[in-house]
């Protein structure tokens, strides 16, 4: 698929964006310049053309002619990005939630545009193929796994490249550690190797290492006698033993003391383990997989985890990727936790607008998946319309709205730049609130003698330092 040539046609009544394209895009890619949309739909008729490249250009008069272009092609199998300014981003948004790929603001990064050119076209193509499995005279199993993991959403190239590497190590025994940045599922990563392997039907069972108190995960994982510490009642079955024939994954496994490494090294070395007060060896019958937030390696540099083990449990290495490295797969992961919570809350909640994906695709996303599956669920709760707008996020997003519309001014003093965002931060609460200073400084929590102050101070330079 890599050393196809693709053929790409660019939609733009931009004379100047052609011979600038074409030549940065390489010889990978055959470029055809046409801004008449009637002639680019009877190209694509005739499977003259692999991806489409659009260019909104919000001072044409041709982009409705555009979208109505693109409403057309919506049943093909060519693949679409839009090439937006600012002031059509909103449209290109909307164009991506009814079919496109994906987005590229102007001016375009080439590099960039040209990796994301080639995985709508990668994407376009697995489509075609997974269509073509679903007809009755294809042989080949219906569905293509490297776009199926149950449990985990995404088609980006991020999450197809750790999909095919969940099918690949599913029907082994191979130790495989699971890294990945807190909130990016790696349980769910777990849970698809599991389910995809001949263990399906046995136990899966997860252990998390961060949350037991050292004096105690000996005997979680291993189990324990009666009377084999103080406190100990009766007999315990351990996670090793409760797994049986199934999975155990140990999350956050750079938790683990070095005392209970040891222990746990010689029971992946010896398949076999001790119940703490027996003497009795069990045989591990489970599949153990591991995964950590942590970095390993440091770890073994710093001597606080054992090099032995680490080469013993990264055998496989699957990593999650960070949500912030495949914003292209939020709008599915909004749509799916959108149907999930409005059935729970029994709130008719539909949709997202445009202007609020796009506060949620350009926010960076420190907690990941989790974090987003909790902002749509309290956005859920706070929602009074059937779509969620940007004012039922969280206050740190509409705080985002805020700094975009208040336009801070590049040069000049800390002290200066500060006093002008306060102003206008307190302009705008006055505004919402129709002139009525009273409400404008209760809704932004401040006196309304220090509001009267901020907004006289913009007028007064001398006396920046009094605000």
């Amino acid at each position: 698929m890599s050393s196809a040539i693709i053929r790409l046609a660019l939609c733009s009544h931009d004379l100047k964006l052609r011979p600038l394209l074409a030549p940065a895009l390489g010889r990978d890619f055959s470029v055809v310049w046409e801004s008449d949309c009637d002639k680019l739909e009877q190209m694509v008729r005739r499977g003259d053309l692999d991806v489409l490249l659009l260019d909104l250009d919000s001072e044409s008069s041709n982009i409705e002619e555009q979208v109505r272009f693109f409403d057309h092609l919506s049943t093909s199998d060519i693949a679409a990005v839009v090439l937006t300014d600012d002031a059509a981003r909103l449209t290109a948004i909307d164009l991506v939630q009814r079919g496109a790929y994906s987005y590229c603001r102007k001016p375009p990064a080439l590099r960039e545009l040209k990796t994301m050119l080639r995985r709508a076209y990668e994407h376009a193509t697995m489509k075609r193929e997974l269509e073509g499995r679903k007809r009755p005279d294809f042989a080949r199993p219906v569905v293509d796994e490297r776009l199926r993991c149950d449990g985990l959403i995404g088609s980006s190239a991020e999450m197809r490249s750790m999909y095919d590497m969940i099918h690949r190590v599913a029907g082994l025994n191979a130790s495989v550690l699971i890294t990945g940045e807190s909130g990016t599922g790696k349980e769910l990563i777990a849970r698809a190797i599991h389910n995809l392997g001949v263990r399906a039907s046995a136990p899966f069972i997860a252990v998390y290492c961060g949350a037991i108190p050292e004096t105690l995960i000996e005997s979680e994982l291993f189990g324990h006698e009666k009377g084999a510490f103080t406190g100990a009642m009766g007999s315990r079955i351990g996670y090793l033993e409760q797994a049986a024939n199934g999975t155990l994954l140990i999350d956050e496994i750079g938790e683990l003391s070095l005392q209970t490494q040891v222990k746990l090294l010689r029971v992946l070395q010896q398949r076999e383990f001790t119940r703490l007060g027996s003497g009795r060896t069990i045989p591990l019958k489970a599949r153990v997989v591991f995964a950590t937030h942590r970095d390993l390696e440091q770890m073994v540099a710093e001597a606080t985890f054992r090099l032995d083990l680490f080469y013993r449990i990264n055998v496989v290495r699957i990593k999650s990727p960070a949500l912030a490295d495949h914003p292209e797969d939020i709008p599915a992961l909004c749509e799916h936790f959108l149907k999930e919570y409005s059935e729970l809350y029994q709130k008719r909640v539909i949709g997202i607008a445009p202007e609020t994906l796009a506060l949620l695709q350009e926010y960076d996303w420190p907690g990941n998946v989790r974090e987003l599956e909790n902002v749509i669920q309290s956005s859920i709760v706070c929602a009074d319309t059937e779509v969620l707008e940007p004012n039922h996020l969280p206050e740190r997003f509409r705080e985002l709205v805020l700094l975009g519309e208040c336009d801070l001014p590049q040069v000049g003093s800390f002290e200066r730049m500060l006093r002008d965002f306060k102003f206008k931060v307190a302009s705008k609460a006055i505004e919402d609130c129709k002139g009525n200073k009273t409400l404008a400084a209760r809704s932004l929590q401040i006196s309304r003698s220090y509001l009267h102050r901020l907004v006289r101070l913009q007028e007064e330079p001398a006396r920046i330092d009094a605000a």
